[in-house]
């Protein structure tokens, strides 16, 4: 019985009763948390020359065959995204995050089987007086 609604749901294990939903009505992401990187990223002066830490979370939406094939050579390699994203982040030094974001987007969009990209980007010691765990912004770029 499901307790919420109080009716009994019958779930088949064969493979043949699951449908895989086109990735244009609800599409398949692969997830990226926690991604700490020391970054060049600030307007104050003090920030300009050093690096400080920052945290990512990717998602990647794409339509990914592996689902179906369980074959390796149907997904996408996150560790390639998460190069990528490093040689960005790394190599450039950025005023702001937001720019620091579209970089980041643009770098994971260059694989052309990606349709979209959430970026997230966290400054993990703002420079505020205040106790604030991180400042942050989150974009999402399309093809």
């Amino acid at each position: 019985m499901s307790p919420m609604r109080g009716t009994l749901t019958m779930v088949s294990l064969k493979k043949s009763t699951l449908t895989v939903v086109s990735p244009m009505s609800d599409p398949d992401v692969i997830l990226l948390r926690g991604l700490r990187l020391a970054c060049i990223c600030g307007a104050l002066p003090s920030e300009q020359g050093r690096r400080q830490p920052y945290e990512f979370d990717i998602d990647v939406v794409a339509d990914l065959a592996a689902t179906t094939t369980d074959d390796l050579a149907d997904t996408i390699d996150y560790g390639s995204i998460l190069a990528r994203i490093e040689e960005v982040t790394v190599n450039e030094s950025f005023q702001l995050f937001e720019r620091m974001a579209q970089r980041v987007a643009e770098a994971v969009l260059a694989d052309e089987r990606i349709l979209e990209v959430t970026v997230e980007v966290r400054k993990l010691r703002p420079p505020v007086t205040q106790f604030l765990d991180s400042s942050g912004v989150r974009i999402v770029r399309q093809r």
